[in-house]
């Protein structure tokens, strides 16, 4: 895996952690409770699961978009 693609993962790692937590700054447990669900932690921890809320397009309100809505299904499953 190139180095642009590795730096990328983690910028959109970064920009969706951030996006998450500055929306939802009333429920910061339940917001890192998500992250570490999602990416996991210590050697298990795996940023390249944020890449599911991107496309072939890049476009960063489409990603945000997407990712809140999977926070708002895992926060109130049906």
């Amino acid at each position: 895996m190139s180095l642009g693609t590795k730096n990328r993962q983690q910028q959109t790692a970064e920009q969706c952690k951030q996006h998450i937590r500055q929306k939802h700054m009333d429920k910061l447990v339940l917001v890192e409770e998500f992250i570490h669900e999602l990416e996991g932690s210590g050697k298990d921890r795996d940023i390249t699961k944020w890449g599911q809320f991107t496309d072939a397009s890049h476009i960063q309100a489409e990603m945000l978009k997407r990712l809140d809505e999977h926070f708002d299904k895992w926060l109130n499953p049906e």
